[in-house]
């Protein structure tokens, strides 16, 4: 494995497959576009795939956990503990995203990139432990070299777990504490955004304390003022564990040849730093939902991702792709099963 892994060439869309899935839509028994965006999308997967008609009935959803230090400066509605407490909720089948992976027949696995509470030891939870959470951002960078390349690769290692399972789809969710805060940072360190524009609620921050959000995201770019244009510093600077496990899953998932549906605002700005990091990996990215999170609207635009869904979400878990698993496999079908004009012997539209 090399070094820098994270910038190897990234699987090539196959451009024939592509053209044989754009060409079969032009011969399916309906007027030429009328599924709209559902032809795209099964065009799409036909050239990710690289076969005519593809499929994604076999799904992984990977949820990376990690604690986030800028909780100390009062910036979440939520303690800390709800983090570790949450990772015996999805393993036990009583979160949201538990219960739509039962329901999509999808595999879960549960990652536990770095809690506060080390001795913290569940039963089917991947421990790595890359710390007890991050450092607290507003002061220090949230995380040292050694310990962003070992979440990187905590999610790269889950992506080639995906791809070795003959998985066809790749969804990314996040748990931790303040982890809205960390993203709304990333992502105005990325695009040169002021905090204002990024903050939103999270987990139901009232609108002072949105305010204070802000206010604390700035000084801390203001205290980082010095990084540099390099996205993995960035990431480094003010991400979490979570978050840089998702950039290392999309950029392993880019590279081993498995599309990815991208989650809410914090999965799109790990997509966002992905992409700055490899910009090969953005074939790869489809965009589930638009979520309630101010910043998200703004971070799909800089990306030009054009999402399935709009339901006003903001749980995270990876909830908001997943309800729009059943979109792609209805393009999927739509796709492969319809009769051509000359299958079913009606007459096309004259040439």
């Amino acid at each position: 494995m090399s070094q820098t892994w994270w910038r190897e060439a990234c699987r090539a869309v196959d451009p024939i497959v592509r053209e044989q899935a754009l060409a079969r839509q032009q011969q399916l028994t309906k007027p030429a576009g009328s599924l709209g965006r559902l032809e795209q999308l099964a065009v799409q997967l036909a050239g990710l795939q690289g076969q005519l008609k593809p499929s994604v009935e076999q799904v992984w959803i990977a949820i990376f956990a990690g604690d986030h230090g800028v909780v100390a400066e009062g910036i979440s509605a939520y303690p800390q503990a709800v983090t570790g407490q949450m990772l015996l909720n999805f393993v036990s089948g009583g979160a949201a995203i538990s219960v739509l992976a039962r329901q999509l027949n999808a595999q879960l696995e549960v990652i536990d990139l770095g809690t506060i509470d080390l001795a913290l030891d569940l039963p089917d939870v991947r421990h790595l432990r890359v710390g007890p959470g991050t450092a607290n951002f507003a002061r220090v960078p949230a995380m040292t070299y050694e310990q962003g390349l070992q979440a990187l690769q905590g999610g790269r290692e889950s992506a080639l777990r995906a791809a070795a399972s003959g998985a066809r789809l790749f969804i990314g969710g996040e748990m931790g504490i303040g982890n809205t805060t960390a993203a709304s940072a990333l992502a105005c360190a990325v695009l040169g955004c002021p905090a204002s524009e990024l903050s939103g609620p999270g987990t139901g921050l009232d609108a002072a304390g949105v305010r204070h959000k802000a206010e604390v995201i700035e000084r801390a770019l203001l205290q980082h003022a010095n990084l540099g244009d390099d996205p993995l510093q960035r990431l480094l600077c003010f991400g979490g564990f979570e978050i840089a496990a998702l950039v290392g899953a999309y950029l392993g998932c880019a590279q081993a040849g498995v599309a990815v549906l991208v989650d809410g605002f914090i999965c799109t700005v790990a997509a966002l730093v992905a992409t700055r990091i490899n910009p090969g990996c953005r074939d790869w990215l489809l965009f589930g939902h638009r979520g309630a999170e101010p910043g998200h609207r703004r971070v799909l635009a800089e990306l030009d991702a054009e999402p399935l869904l709009e339901l006003g979400l903001r749980l995270g878990e990876g909830s908001g792709a997943a309800l729009a698993v059943p979109l792609l496999r209805l393009a999927c079908d739509l796709h492969g099963q319809m009769a051509t004009f000359a299958e079913a012997a009606v007459a096309d539209r004259p040439a």
